[in-house]
């Protein structure tokens, strides 16, 4: 897991460092399996010089999640492993994985970015693996705000984050690092501060 944890912290610090206030390590390491399988889908059009490229490696990543969910990933790949491993722990939905990976197309072939699919299923999913199902509705507006803010979309966010924090009330305290980088709206700003306002957002539960 320490290449994962390190491909993880090296494509997405935001969540990398949300994850650290993850107590249990075998959930911390399904959440990491989870965010290293959205870094590999992000980091394919940086690969490739043309969207068709792309989109050939995203439906390779979409056959693997018939083996995936099957329990038999495919060996040898730690990133198919590890969330095989977390989908079978965590009892993962794939629905939000298809969706992800629709949506990494839509991207490498221009098109308006799917919010929902790029940001708010994935923290559902991550919500999931920290504390059970059920934790769908309380991180929506906390995806959405992340996903405004990742699109420089600053106003917009702000403006989200009322909506964000009372939906969050009922979100378990062991699924809280799942939400927490929707505290961070700089994403240029120094680790240290990250850090004190990840920390912050966790004591209080509200991003």
């Amino acid at each position: 897991m320490s290449d994962l944890d390190a491909q993880v912290r090296a494509a997405d610090p935001d969540r990398w460092l949300a994850s650290r206030f993850v107590g249990d390590p075998q959930a911390r390491a399904d959440l990491i399996a989870l965010h290293a399988f959205e870094a590999e889908l992000m980091a394919i059009p940086t690969r490739v010089s043309q969207p068709l490229l792309a989109e050939m490696r995203y439906v390779w990543w979409r056959d693997q999640m018939d083996r995936v969910f099957a329990g038999t990933p495919r060996k040898g790949h730690p990133v198919l492993e590890a969330l095989a491993g977390a989908v079978s722990r965590r009892g993962v939905r794939r629905e939000p994985l298809d969706a992800l990976i629709d949506a990494h197309v839509d991207r490498a072939h221009g098109r308006p970015h799917d919010l929902e699919a790029l940001f708010v299923g994935p923290m559902q999913a991550a919500a999931g693996i920290l504390a059970g199902p059920g934790q769908e509705a309380a991180v929506a507006a906390a995806g959405r705000l992340r996903g405004l803010t990742q699109t420089g979309r600053f106003d917009e966010a702000k403006a989200l984050r009322p909506e964000a924090n009372a939906a969050l009330r009922s979100l378990p305290v062991a699924a809280f690092p799942a939400a927490a980088s929707a505290a961070l709206m700089r994403p240029d700003e120094a680790e240290p501060l990250k850090r004190l306002r990840l920390t912050w957002a966790v004591l209080r539960g509200r991003i």
